[in-house]
């Protein structure tokens, strides 16, 4: 049975924020008929799962102002940096939210946060070798933000109870605590291909209005 290809015959731009777009898009279904899809467009992301010598996950609690709540996160931020490459900005984001630096990165998964409706991925790297650095004070939300030791063991439980519930917290810590078990899976070196990574918000912003 060959597959249905599925175009997009037009498109039109709704929104247009700091950190993401919405679009409608009208796309070819397998009966004929057209169907409008509505599509939020991100730069995509990066998180950390820090892990000390004795496997030690670092954590932060940080206030997520749409689900009104604190919750316990991996470092991460957004890929939005015009040309920086995935690591670069994972190296930035573990100094800038917890004044560390790791010797050793490697990529866990990557994690397609909902692809229902967005075009998000988070790349997931696993940082080793953790040596502290200058880091400057934070601003808005991170100002309040509160870093975390947990054990990698207990990290796991915290996704099974229910305390961890982040998209890309959840799949970064039970692949790290796969990855660490004996005979676990390898990791992929970190400048690996990102072939998932979103483009259509960079394209559509482009470097000049950030």
């Amino acid at each position: 049975m060959t597959e249905h290809e599925f175009r997009t015959l037009a498109s039109e731009e709704i929104y247009r924020g700091k950190i993401l777009a919405l679009r409608s898009d009208t796309v070819t279904m397998p009966d004929d008929r057209t169907a409008v899809r509505e599509v939020v467009e991100h730069f995509g992301a990066v998180a950390i799962v820090a892990l000390d010598t004795d496997d030690t996950l670092i954590l932060v609690r940080q206030y997520r102002h749409p689900v009104e709540r604190r919750m316990l996160e991996l470092p991460a931020g957004l890929l939005d940096v015009a040309g920086e490459d995935p690591v670069d900005a994972a190296r930035r984001e573990l100094a800038e939210e917890v004044g560390l630096g790791a010797r050793e990165w490697s990529v866990l998964v990557d994690v397609a946060a909902s692809p229902g409706f967005t075009d998000e991925v988070v790349r997931v790297y696993l940082a080793r070798q953790l040596h502290p650095v200058d880091r400057d004070a934070p601003q808005f939300e991170e100002a309040d933000m509160v870093t975390v030791r947990m054990p990698l063991g207990e990290a796991v439980a915290a996704v099974f109870d229910g305390r961890i519930v982040n998209a890309s917290a959840v799949s970064g810590i039970l692949a790290a605590a796969l990855h660490s078990a004996p005979g676990g899976p390898a990791t992929r070196p970190a400048h690996a291909p990102f072939d998932l990574r979103p483009t259509a918000l960079d394209h559509r912003i482009g470097s000049g209005d950030r």
